[in-house]
């Protein structure tokens, strides 16, 4: 077990986190199997694959290539389905440790809807997050080009969340303003995560035919960590000093200083997803990095430094 003496601890939405580490939905199977493999301590919430009403096999092989940059992943959302979750995985979503996150996803907002209202009534999620926005299945961003459709669909998803706290999770966004992050709030969001992966492509030069079976997929790590830091400081900047939600930044972070930079961009709380698939346990060294970074900058706990980002840039010197 991990012993922090710095306070690591966070809090989303009214649930508090010992660690701001947050293993991303598809990164950590359905979610209890993260357990086994890393020390207690070690993660505040571990999100379960997003799941559908009905069971998805997903993309045929292949739907993982492994970039220099990171990862491009075509899964397609495969999940064992709503009634075999509640059935088989739900029971063990008890833990002394981390938080269980329920993430959920559909073609529709009938099966968010349908989802959100199974998860609610889940004592072992006291969180749940409705990924809005995954880029390799053909209607997985139906809601993000559009603020008023992101808006009717998080308050319809919210409508049947009587005492569960609603994440939603985002894609990259670009627009100045960010229309859709602040229509997922409008519609009641209680916390945001973001980003997604960002849509890419990777082509075999000898075949001259797309890698992935999908053609295309999402592309997350390393490559994406910078973009992540801008949308979590433009987000947070959004609010002015008023009361912003609670983000889970999430985007290449792959060491503590990728964590803090989220963290001081904004970011309540860090994700890992494909920094996961490569070492489950490099989020021992991320933990106890981000102990020794928030004793050294003298602040009490690591909330502290929510959004803490200086105005003024670092001259070279």
């Amino acid at each position: 077990m991990i012993s922090l003496m710095s306070d690591l601890s966070v809090t989303i939405a009214g649930v508090e986190l010992g660690s701001p580490l947050v293993a991303a939905a598809g990164a950590a199977g359905c979610g209890p199997e993260l357990l086994d493999v890393v020390p207690s301590g070690t993660f505040g919430a571990i999100t379960t694959k997003s799941i559908t009403p009905e069971c998805r096999d997903g993309h045929p092989p292949w739907r993982l290539i492994e970039l220099p940059t990171g990862m491009l992943n075509a899964v397609g959302l495969a999940n064992p389905g709503l009634d075999s979750f509640m059935t088989d995985v739900v029971p063990h979503l008890h833990s002394n440790g981390p938080v269980f996150i329920g993430s959920m996803a559909g073609h529709s907002i009938d099966d968010y809807v349908a989802v959100a209202r199974a998860f609610d009534s889940v004592p072992g999620l006291p969180l749940v997050e409705a990924n809005m926005s995954c880029p390799n299945t053909g209607t997985g961003r139906q809601f993000t080009d559009d603020p008023i459709a992101m808006r009717e669909a998080v308050a319809a998803i919210k409508s049947e969340l009587k005492q569960t706290p609603l994440l939603v999770k985002l894609p990259l966004e670009m627009a100045p303003g960010y229309p859709i992050a602040m229509a997922a709030v409008e519609g009641g969001a209680d916390a945001l995560t973001f980003i997604n992966t960002v849509p890419a492509m990777s082509i075999d030069v000898d075949t001259r035919r797309p890698r992935l079976s999908n053609t295309a997929g999402g592309l997350s790590g390393p490559a994406v960590h910078q973009l992540a830091v801008r949308m979590v400081a433009g987000v947070h900047a959004c609010f002015d000093g008023g009361s912003c939600p609670p983000i889970i930044g999430l985007g290449g972070v792959t060491r503590w200083s990728d964590a803090a930079e989220l963290i001081l961009a904004g970011a309540s709380a860090v994700g890992l997803g494909t920094a996961l698939f490569a070492d489950p346990r490099l989020s021992v060294r991320i933990v106890r990095g981000l102990e020794r970074w928030v004793r050294k900058q003298g602040v009490a706990g690591l909330s502290e430094l929510t959004g803490a980002v200086q105005s003024e840039p670092v001259i070279p010197g």
